[in-house]
């Protein structure tokens, strides 16, 4: 792996812990003496590393766990942020990661990642937020509605196959189809301004989607803020876009007005994924630089 990981990497080797007879998938890359865990956003998993690559040339421990109902791990292991906090920390027990972490929080999985920060202070040293869900409702009523129905379990598997269908016959329109979800900008201007290499990363990333039953979980554990927020105190780097459509702008700011001592960072990202911006090296040395400050 080292610094060579891609900015997009799917169908990576994954491993399952139990604990308590409880099913957790997870992927660990062991480096460095510090470890960052990553919660990573809807329709991911595991099996899939996306803008990893800044931790792993860090020479940090990843640590990537599978949220409730996506991948292998059972909803058991949540369902919601707090409880799945605690399952990871009884995972970090077992895998020998006993302090030293920063958490990153990616889309939904950043109540994950602060409640992880509030409720397990003796292992978390910092806080990583990307276009993260925050103290607000989320997401709007008619999304809500739609994804209940586009994304339920019984019907996420034909979604999906009619996504990667349309991103192999016509990949163009493929990728208008996802981004107009992801960005307030029309969606061909996006595609316009991304790099060939970006697109052909997209459609790779997005052929990989799977919602299992994590996503419509994510819709019914999200939908009332908690104060997870106010209880944490370690550092913390929220990093957000103005064209984010998936999570509007207004959750990084209620994050940085509730996070004591936080930094906000506003990226040039046409959409809410960061990672496929012109300003992607000026966010990364950020990171770098959050995570040099918090391991003094």
């Amino acid at each position: 792996m080292g610094g060579s990981v891609r900015l997009v990497a799917t169908g990576l080797a994954t491993e399952v812990l139990y604990l308590d007879g409880v099913r957790l998938e997870y992927r660990l890359h062991r480096a460095g003496p510090h470890t960052v865990l990553v919660f990573h956003g809807g329709h991911m998993r595991a099996g899939i590393a996306l803008g990893e690559s800044v931790y792993h040339a860090a020479n940090q421990t990843v640590f990537v766990p599978s949220r409730p109902g996506y991948g292998r791990s059972e909803l058991a292991s949540g369902p919601g942020p707090r409880q799945f906090a605690d399952t990871i920390a009884g995972a970090c027990h077992r895998l020998g990661i006993t302090g030293n972490v920063t958490v990153v929080g990616v889309s939904a999985g950043g109540p994950f990642a602060l409640a992880m920060a509030a409720r397990h202070p003796e292992l978390v040293r910092s806080v990583i937020l990307v276009s993260a869900v925050g103290p607000l409702p989320w997401p709007d009523p008619l999304t809500r509605t739609t994804a209940r129905f586009a994304f339920h379990p019984r019907v996420e598997a034909a979604t999906w196959a009619a996504t990667r269908n349309l991103l192999r016959l016509d990949p163009p329109a493929g990728l208008r189809a996802m981004l107009a979800s992801l960005s307030t900008l029309p969606s061909g201007q996006v595609l316009a301004q991304l790099p060939r290499d970006h697109k052909v990363m997209l459609v790779r990333l997005f052929a990989a989607l799977r919602s299992g039953q994590g996503f419509v979980n994510d819709l019914d554990v999200l939908t009332h803020p908690t104060n997870d927020a106010d209880e944490v105190t370690q550092p913390a780097l929220v990093v957000a876009t103005r064209t984010d459509r998936s999570v509007p702008v207004e959750h990084a700011e209620r994050l940085h007005g509730r996070l004591a001592g936080s930094q906000l960072v506003e990226s040039t990202a046409p959409s809410h994924l960061l990672w496929f911006s012109p300003d992607r090296a000026r966010i990364e040395e950020q990171i770098r630089a959050h995570l040099a400050e918090t391991r003094q």
